[in-house]
């Protein structure tokens, strides 16, 4: 997907979570690990909850802040959808399916950073604010959860 507006940007969010709740779905009923099987399904759930409430900031975002060009984003690297699905999740341990959870939504938040740095109209500045919050407290979320599980 060609990112070229604020709006592209948070469709390739939805997507990107969207894919990689497909991906750990999909893997869980693969895996041979009852306690990481479990792992992927909440995980799976937690971001097509997160797909859905990246959806809620394209429709309250202001039209014209989702129409302006996105001139930095080539500059970063950012994850390819398809990258996001790893057949390894079928054979991976519980903890480095963690790891690999955390990587891909620190990857996203440094992105956001990346273009908060960069952002030189306060609306857009504001909704990549908005959305790197976002993003943190579902990590904070996410990391509290599969603590919990872990201690199990």
């Amino acid at each position: 997907m060609e990112i070229k507006t604020f709006e592209d940007l948070i469709d390739w969010t939805r997507q990107l979570h969207a894919h990689l709740a497909r991906c750990l779905h999909d893997a869980a009923e693969k895996h041979n690990n009852e306690r990481t099987s479990a792992l992927m399904d909440y995980v799976a759930n937690h971001e097509a909850m997160l797909a859905k409430t990246v959806t809620e900031f394209e429709k309250q975002a202001d039209p014209k802040v989702l129409q302006t060009r996105l001139y930095d984003y080539q500059n970063h690297k950012p994850l390819k959808p398809g990258a996001a699905c790893d057949p390894r999740f079928t054979t991976m341990s519980f903890d480095d399916i963690a790891k690999e959870i955390f990587a891909f939504h620190d990857q996203v938040m440094d992105l956001y950073k990346t273009l908060i740095g960069k952002a030189e109209i306060e609306g857009a500045k504001t909704l990549l604010e908005d959305l790197l919050s976002l993003e943190q407290h579902e990590a904070m979320q996410l990391s509290s959860q599969i603590g919990r599980m872990n201690d199990l």
